[in-house]
């Protein structure tokens, strides 16, 4: 069970690097469409590169294949697929009116905003799990900051998609232990890929030239991000607390700063990219936070046997 639980959690930090890494690429694919366009040709592209898993994995398993709940599991991809598609527009949306920075730390609010949610749920989350939130929340401030805090319209946007994604997360968890992880993310990026596409068509002028343009920043954002990174968050949940997910998965900011940081270094961006001794104190504190999260909860009780 331990070793299930260190697997897991290693499969949401491996989450938190590929989104972070996906930065650029996200903030590229702006340059070449509206967001809608961009939105949905993702989601569709890490749709159908499941699609293609799913059917390779089951034909080679045959007879041996895992049974599968599909009431639960089509409800669980539904569910996840209107929440997510919700907070990915509302996300997406908010950044053209905000700045970057201000976008980052509150779209991590949901570190906080998971906890609060277990209450309403009856889920007992402990006092050092509590501080670990809060830590994280200091630190994505001081990484992510630079200027005052005033809300706007795309911060406001941003801020309702930070409770929505605490509300993904608590849905993944209420259904990791019943539904296909794959097949759930497979429908949840369909859902949302239809909606987005339908939308793009309605209010956006979509053109293959502009698909052709920013297709690297397309088939990153698709099959990584999208059709991987939500896949291994569906999966690497199961028998992890959600407040402890949510921190992990937090480290997005951290990796895309740090990414952000190298890929100047190497020439590939053309903007300094720096971190100041206030960001790194940032990346520190939320490491910490994290780090103290899956320590053992024994260690903190006032009760330790003898």
């Amino acid at each position: 069970m331990k070793n299930r639980a260190v697997r897991n959690s290693f499969l949401l930090f491996l989450t938190a690097c590929i989104w972070g890494m996906a930065f650029v690429s996200q903030s590229k694919g702006m340059d070449y469409m509206q967001p809608f366009t961009f939105n949905g040709v993702r989601t569709l592209i890490g749709a159908a590169a499941l699609l293609f898993y799913i059917a390779v994995s089951r034909l080679i398993a045959g007879k041996g294949a895992k049974p599968i709940d599909w009431p639960v599991t089509v409800k669980a991809g539904l569910l996840c697929g209107a929440v997510f598609t919700a907070a990915s527009t509302l996300q997406q949306f908010g950044i053209l009116y905000t700045t970057v920075g201000k976008a980052s730390f509150i779209t991590t609010l949901y570190i906080i905003f998971v906890p609060i949610g277990g209450i309403f749920l009856k889920r007992k989350v402990s006092p050092v799990i509590w501080g670990a939130a809060v830590m994280a929340a200091v630190g994505m401030y001081l990484l992510c900051m630079s200027e005052s805090l005033t809300l706007g319209s795309g911060d406001i946007m941003v801020f309702l998609c930070a409770v929505l994604f605490a509300a993904h997360i608590m849905v993944v968890d209420h259904y990791a232990k019943r539904a296909d992880g794959v097949i759930v993310s497979c429908i949840q990026l369909l859902v949302c890929g239809l909606v987005c596409g339908l939308s793009a068509l309605i209010w956006e002028q979509p053109a293959p030239g502009q698909l052709r343009d920013g297709l690297g920043t397309l088939l990153y954002a698709g099959i990584l991000s999208c059709g991987v990174a939500y896949t291994l968050q569906i999966v690497g949940q199961k028998g992890v607390n959600p407040t402890v997910a949510a921190l992990i998965l937090s480290l997005e900011s951290v990796v895309a700063a740090v990414a952000a940081w190298i890929a100047y270094k190497a020439g590939m961006l053309g903007t300094d990219q720096s971190m100041t001794t206030r960001q790194i104190g940032g990346c520190v504190i939320v490491f910490a936070a994290v780090i103290l999260a899956q320590l053992p909860p024994e260690w903190f009780s006032l009760r330790r046997k003898e």
